[in-house]
Formats: structure tokens, C-alpha cells, sequence
């Protein structure tokens, strides 16, 4: 049994669902709207301020479409009240960065500065020359820009330098030095 996909979603006040056929589902909330289009063997239902999702059947493709479509659904539900954000730092002599508009200048070592601009539904917020964030209501658009951030120079494992989220561990080697 999934356990993930039994779990009923509670609908937080503020917010509305709308579900349409094959399986198109809006919600809509303070922050904002996401649309969806799940797959058509899975039911949805909404009862007493709740969602819940079910399968038809025990075969492995509905086991885990069960979990993964509750999760999606969750994560509508959750970026349309509360948002999500992805911290990101900048770890090297002379690595900053900066917003110029709407674009992020990444300036990590490279000849050149390097321009993001983000995609729609996204923010991209510099408080420090070091530190960026990610801001959005779409987890997986938000997880996305921060890949995307992170790819221009990716931490390298001896000296630790390059874009890594925060908290991230980097294992770092020893030099040709070490013995």
C-alpha cells in the first residue's frame, strides 16, 4: 500500500480547487494558480475540506502513480498558500552576484559575466553579492532555475569553490600533495 498516497490533502482556507475533465486540476490560492493535467486512472475526489486521491487497482504502474499524483497535488496546494524557495551560495574569491532588472549577472571566475533570466512564475532575490534565492509558487520550476543557477559553475572538490545550495556538503579531496 502506498502510504504517501493515502494521506488525505487538507484544503487550507483562501484556497479553491477546480476539476475539470481528464483530470485537469486548478488551484487557486493567495499566491496565486496552478494547473495540472494528472493521468486518467487515478481519481481525485474533494470531501469535507479534503482531497483524496485513489487507484483502481494494486498493479505497480497505479501503486505508483497513487503516491506520486498525492504529492504533486500537495505541492499545488502548499505553493498557491505558502510558496517555495531555494537558497543558493557563492563560495570563491571574487564570485558575486547581482541583479541588473529582471536578470541575474553571475561573475564566477569566468571571462565573462554570466546573465540568467528567469523563467515566468519565477523571482530570482539577491540579498547579499554571495547568496541568491529562488522564489516561485511551482516547486518543480523553482528546483529547475536553482539546477540551472547551480550548473553555471558547480562545486569542485578540492578547493570547494563554485554554486551550491545552502547547507549543501561538498566532500572535498586531498591535493596532489596528500599522502
Amino acid at each position: 500500500m502506498s502510504r504517501v498516497g493515502l494521506k488525505p490533502i487538507e484544503i487550507p482556507g483562501g484556497v479553491t480547487l477546480d476539476q475539470k475533465e481528464n483530470n485537469t486540476v486548478t488551484v487557486k490560492g493567495p499566491k496565486g494558480e496552478l494547473t495540472r493535467t494528472f493521468h486518467p486512472d487515478i481519481t481525485i475526489k474533494v470531501e469535507d475540506n479534503q482531497i483524496l486521491v485513489e487507484r483502481p487497482s494494486d498493479n505497480k504502474a497505479h501503486r505508483a502513480l497513487h503516491g506520486t499524483t498525492r504529492s504533486l497535488l500537495n505541492n499545488m496546494v502548499e505553493g498557491v498558500t505558502k510558496g517555495f524557495e531555494r537558497s543558493l551560495e557563492l563560495i570563491g574569491v571574487g564570485y558575486r552576484a547581482s541583479k541588473s532588472g529582471q536578470k541575474l549577472v553571475l561573475n564566477v571566475g569566468y571571462s565573462h559575466p554570466v546573465e540568467i533570466v528567469p523563467e515566468q512564475g519565477v523571482e530570482i532575490d539577491v540579498p547579499a553579492n554571495t547568496k541568491v534565492i529562488v522564489k516561485g509558487i511551482d516547486k518543480e520550476r523553482v528546483g529547475a532555475v536553482a539546477a540551472n543557477i547551480r550548473s553555471v559553475r558547480l562545486p569542485e572538490p578540492y578547493k570547494g569553490k563554485g554554486i551550491r545550495y545552502e547547507g549543501e556538503y561538498v566532500r572535498r579531496k586531498e591535493g596532489k600533495t596528500g599522502k
